[in-house]
């Protein structure tokens, strides 16, 4: 049997109150770490009727992928100590720089020092330059301004580099020799039609990602990115399901632990000589297209 080496390492999860950062807290604390799940819940225009309702009947699309953000983290540390796994969780909203010390100071005083960093939080509402895909409904697409270009780079963009920022401060105070950062992109980041503020800023976190895995070598730390392909958190309604999964090798869409698996290899012993790796996994999605 292979030892990933994560007994006992303290491993930060942002964005895993659902989806893929939730499957990733689960499948680290399987292997003996002791995680600490990031988390926060924007201003959502669905009632708590119509979020109950969406997720009662587990069709994708935007109301259930709204109702999934709007958990509280409780049912993924419960789960994980059901397990008999460590888990605890904060809810803190990292557009906010002062938040991002709160929670590195949070993670030591309750668990300890961070050894794995997993950035997966993220920002999205769909925005267009055309003003021929604006529409009203709700989810729906909207002309790309200002605020919203501000808003998806403060969480998608400058928090992850916030975040490894004082990771690593963190990380040289303690003397630590070795460390991990994944950060989380999406396959779209070099171009989305309908969704231009978020493919560019999660491609901002490539770059991020790269410059840091460059920089940061010498103290021991990999810097790795994961860049899912389509992948059901929630969002992905059947209509577009039936169109995607034809066209994938694998004839699915993704699962969170799909992801989750990859990105515990990345923190694992296995991986202490890949750093600086973009690694799409998608199925085959990415190489399809």
């Amino acid at each position: 049997m292979i030892d990933p080496g994560l007994e006992g390492k303290v491993a930060l999860i942002t964005g895993a109150n659902h989806g893929i950062g939730a499957a990733t807290s689960i499948a680290l604390a399987a292997q003996g770490a002791k995680v600490v799940i990031g988390f926060h819940r924007d201003e959502c225009s669905y009632t708590a009727e119509e979020l109950a309702q969406a997720e009662a009947a587990d069709v994708g699309g935007d109301a259930l992928y709204r109702s999934m953000q709007q958990q509280s983290a409780e049912r993924v540390v419960q789960q994980i100590r059901s397990q008999g796994g460590e888990a605890a969780a904060h809810e803190v909203d990292l557009s906010v720089s002062a938040n991002i010390p709160r929670l590195f100071d949070l993670c030591e005083s309750e668990t300890g020092p961070v050894d794995i960093l997993v950035n997966n939080h993220t920002y999205c509402v769909h925005e267009t330059f055309d003003p021929a895909l604006v529409n009203d409904r709700r989810g729906g697409v909207r002309r790309i301004t200002a605020a919203e270009i501000d808003a998806h780079f403060a969480v998608n963009a400058r928090a992850y580099a916030l975040m490894m920022t004082e990771y690593v401060d963190r990380h040289l105070d303690r003397g630590a020799r070795h460390g991990c950062i994944v950060n989380l992109s999406t396959d779209a980041a070099h171009s989305h039609v309908a969704n231009v503020s978020y493919a560019a800023s999660k491609h901002a976190i490539e770059s991020y990602s790269r410059s840091a895995a460059a920089e940061l070598g010498q103290y021991g730390i990999t810097v790795n990115i994961v860049s899912p392909g389509p992948t059901q958190t929630g969002y992905i309604t059947p209509e577009v399901e039936h169109e995607i999964a034809p066209n994938t090798p694998l004839r699915r869409l993704g699962r969170p632990d799909d992801l989750a698996d990859v990105i515990v290899f990345l923190a694992s012993e296995q991986a202490r000589w890949v750093t600086g790796q973009l690694i799409y996994v998608g199925g085959g999605w990415r190489m399809h297209q």
